[in-house]
């Protein structure tokens, strides 16, 4: 880890300090030391002099075995993190011979089934040494629950598993879709992931509360920071209501944030999230200084890239990477110039994990922490972010929490707004997308061919039932039994609960699918339709 002592030279020899402060007069209070509360700076005294952010390319193409290569092709040109992208049917707890999984099966991720999948998924991969990230929400305890048994058959304890799971419900009902069950039952096994994870995975990050899909879906940056902290407030509250203490669980919460194109004001966002968080943490659950840490990866925009000129995401997927390192993330996916047109080209991953890689060792920007600070524009922007995110956050508050102002529909009529008058901004010409409505060239977008989707559903199927025909039904069914007895007291505010990822874990062991298990907890908590 370096220190204040070590030192570093411009490339003209100019000595660079670890931390830059003001000339003269004290440090102001709401700008503080990296490292320490509130924490603007950075949540790490010593940022990336210490360590690069974690460089995590997101991959899930089809099947398991296709996105095992694309893993070992990323870590072997340096990624330092794995993520993984789920099909649809996955997503949506629906396996892969579901007449509703029918077209969808492998087209938008990986298609994971039953454990021997995550096997295959994982296979010659050090789950001790390298962090895994899931995006899965509504299934996100059952793909946990899987992680465990793939471990533990392999002899890994589950005190040197690392990773996250999205498992972030709220902003499915916002802003993405991928739910199954109200959100009643949702926040209930959410705080249940929450123990387990305090419990029996320490190292692992029970949830990432996202405002990358937030902002994807139209949202601005005040926008996704009060949105994102409403509902973090929420699944926090919850968990404390469950009996949890906040300081054994928060430490482990991180977030996912979205990147775009105006560098400054994604700068100022990441800053000020950072001293909301804090701010929050500290004087809503009088949490320590580590709950109060907003640890956070961060995607290059996708709703960013365009399909006309598509060599030209490559400038603005470096852009957002400056954005997002010089606001302090701690994980970084940077997308592919391709990924307009169709699943990213191993060519083109490859190029936006040498972005990141160009970013960390060429451009100086490691050498000191919070390099922008001190600029009368960032930090003027860093405060005004804030001051309009916590006014928004005012206004869900007053509307009852995440819960009653997604009922109300608050959320999505201020983000389809927002969407809307940035569209119209686009085709009356005063935002400017170069190759699209300023300097198009007329072409039309390249054609990548696409792989054979029925061929990969038909193999996936057969796959699937192959671990069906192989298992012992009797022990499916008598842990999906357990599983069903206990999800009843889920489905009840204040209900007495006994933990239910136990019994999931021993529904994995035995095999049961995905599908399965989301059903049991179908038949018990239904499935949520939107008013």
């Amino acid at each position: 880890m370096a220190t204040e002592s070590d030192e570093r030279l411009s490339p003209s020899g100019i000595p660079i300090a670890p931390v830059y402060r003001p000339l003269t007069g004290d440090v102001p209070p709401t700008l503080g030391e990296p490292g320490a509360f509130p924490f603007t700076r950075g949540v790490q005294p010593s940022m990336y002099r210490g360590r690069f952010w974690t460089m995590r390319q997101y991959a899930g193409f089809g099947t398991a075995q296709e996105t095992n290569t694309r893993f070992k092709l990323l870590l072997a040109a340096g990624q330092t993190g794995l993520s993984t992208a789920f099909d649809l049917p996955t997503q949506m707890g629906l396996d892969s011979d579901s007449p509703r999984a029918l077209g969808e099966v492998g087209r938008v991720g990986v298609a994971i089934d039953t454990v021997e999948d995550l096997h295959l998924l994982l296979a010659d991969l050090p789950l001790d040494k390298v962090s895994t990230s899931m995006t899965i929400n509504a299934t996100a305890a059952v793909l946990l629950a899987m992680y465990v048994v793939v471990a533990e058959e392999r002899g890994i304890p589950r005190a040197k598993l690392s990773g996250t799971i999205q498992n972030d419900i709220l902003k499915e009902y916002i802003a993405r879709g991928t739910y199954v069950y109200p959100p009643e039952p949702s926040l209930a096994l959410i705080a249940e992931t929450f123990r387990f994870c305090a419990a029996e995975v320490p190292s692992f990050n029970p949830i990432s509360i996202s405002g990358y899909h937030i902002r994807e879906a139209g949202a601005t940056a005040v926008q996704e920071l009060a949105f994102t902290f409403a509902n973090a407030l929420a699944y926090v509250q919850r968990a404390v209501d469950a009996g949890l203490a906040v300081d054994t669980f928060a430490p482990r919460l991180s977030f996912f944030f979205a990147c775009h194109n105006d560098l400054f004001e994604e700068v100022a966002k990441f800053r000020a999230a950072r001293r909301m968080w804090a701010t929050l943490m500290r004087e809503r659950f009088g949490a320590n200084d580590a709950s109060c840490k907003l640890r956070f990866h961060t995607q290059t925009g996708g709703v960013t890239l365009q399909a006309q000129q598509p060599l030209n995401n490559v400038v603005r997927v470096a852009v957002q990477t400056l954005a997002a390192t010089l606001g302090g993330t701690q994980s970084l996916h940077t997308n592919g110039y391709d990924e307009a047109l169709a699943l990213p080209t191993a060519e083109a991953a490859t190029l936006a994990l040498r972005t990141q890689q160009i970013v960390a060792y060429e451009s100086g920007l490691a050498q000191t922490v919070d390099p922008l600070a001190g600029s009368y524009y960032v930090e003027q922007l860093t405060d005004e972010v804030e001051r309009r995110a916590l006014e928004l956050l005012a206004r869900v508050e007053a509307l009852g929490g995440s819960s009653p102002a997604i009922e109300a529909g608050f959320f999505q009529d201020e983000i389809g707004r927002s969407a809307y008058e940035y569209q119209l901004s686009v085709e009356a010409g005063q935002t400017v997308v170069v190759g699209v409505n300023k300097f198009s060239d007329g072409e039309a977008p390249p054609i990548i061919p696409a792989p054979d989707f029925a061929a990969l559903e038909q193999g996936q199927k057969e796959r699937l039932a192959a671990v069906k025909a192989k298992r012992v039904a009797a022990d499916v069914q008598r842990t999906l039994a357990a599983i069903k007895a206990a999800a009843r007291a889920y489905a009840a505010p204040g209900a007495s609960r006994s933990p239910l990822m136990p019994l999931v874990i021993d529904a994995e062991r035995a095999r049961a699918t995905v599908g399965e298990i989301s059903n049991v907890l179908r038949d018990v908590w239904s499935e949520y339709r939107p008013a």
